[in-house]
């Protein structure tokens, strides 16, 4: 494998606003999905059919590479896929417990997380216009979470007190949208690491396909069956690994062999504007004054965080 040093045929900034419209039909995908199968049983297929979908492709145009990976190398991807296998087990079944809004909120921290974890393990340092970015588009999708719970009145915003919050079913949700969050965060340091010395097909193929065993083998520890749901599932799990998984995570992916992991981080904070897109095109949802502010605030962090990141960023990878 020798990598070659040149610039990427797409802007990474445009490949990502594509990456964000794709991976925001996950939750959509997902909540359609759950009227039929198990949350970990959704996981399991979207990571196993998005690896056999990439199988063909990786055998052919990279084989020779999967061959050689170092020893290392080899460890980073496999434990990249069980972070990233532990994250959608989390994260999906959050759905199950919690609010749309709660859970998207929560597992949107993940930028925190990288951004506290990326100094340590890849030596990123962190600037003022970074870490400002990061906190406005933080707080713009806590507001555009807000926006679903939370009314605006003439005594001005009325929230549920802490103490709903925090009982019951919601409450479990909420903490597995945390958990799903940092280990996002995990995922997309490792995949930072890896991406400059190794190519995208080849990441995304041993990382999704390592997820994938994981979940499966999580499905038949707890029980539940592979086979037996109804056409509607199949067509819905088969969504959810080429438009979110395929088209987006890997998009994000292919970003981080070019650009610092907490600026890639920042951008999946795009995905609550995204999907209030999506739901005003299908549902026809018209967004509320605050969730409007939210997304101004999601961009501008994003603008905001975009601009310590050099061209000189785009350093030794594989393509």
């Amino acid at each position: 494998m020798n990598p070659t040093t040149r610039k990427p045929a797409v802007p990474p900034a445009i490949a990502i606003l594509f990456g964000i419209l794709f991976v925001s039909t996950g939750s959509i995908f997902i909540r359609y999905t759950q009227a039929y199968a198990p949350s970990l049983v959704i996981a399991a297929y979207r990571l196993a059919l998005a690896a056999l979908i990439l199988l063909p492709l990786a055998l052919v145009y990279r084989r020779q590479e999967l061959a050689g990976l170092r020893r290392r190398d080899l460890g980073l991807a496999l434990g990249s896929g069980f972070f990233l296998a532990i994250h959608f087990a989390a994260w999906i079944s959050s759905l199950e417990y919690t609010t749309v809004a709660s859970s998207t909120v929560l597992v949107s921290t993940t930028p925190l997380w990288v951004g506290l974890l990326a100094p340590i393990f890849l030596k990123e340092k962190l600037t003022r216009t970074l870490l400002a970015g990061m906190l406005a588009a933080l707080v713009g999708g806590v507001v555009i979470g807000l926006s679903d719970v939370c009314a605006w009145g003439g005594a001005g915003l009325a929230c549920p007190p802490l103490s709903e919050f925090v009982r019951g079913r919601a409450f479990l949700g909420d903490l597995l949208a945390l958990l799903g969050a940092l280990m996002a965060a995990f995922y997309v340091i490792i995949g930072r690491d890896l991406r400059v010395r190794v190519s995208l097909l080849t990441y995304v193929f041993v990382v999704y396909g390592a997820a994938a065993l994981l979940l499966l083998a999580a499905v038949l520890a707890a029980g539940l069956p592979l086979l037996g749901y109804p056409p509607q599932a199949y067509a819905w799990f088969l969504a959810l690994a080429l438009v979110p998984q395929l088209l987006g995570h890997s998009t994000f992916n292919w970003a981080l062999g070019y650009l610092p992991a907490a600026f890639v981080s920042i951008t999946l904070l795009g995905e609550p504007v995204a999907s209030t897109l999506w739901a005003y095109l299908l549902f026809g949802e018209t967004p509320t004054p605050l969730k409007i502010f939210g997304a101004i605030l999601i961009l501008s962090g994003i603008l905001i965080a975009s601009l310590p990141v050099k061209p000189e960023a785009a350093t030794q990878h594989p393509g």
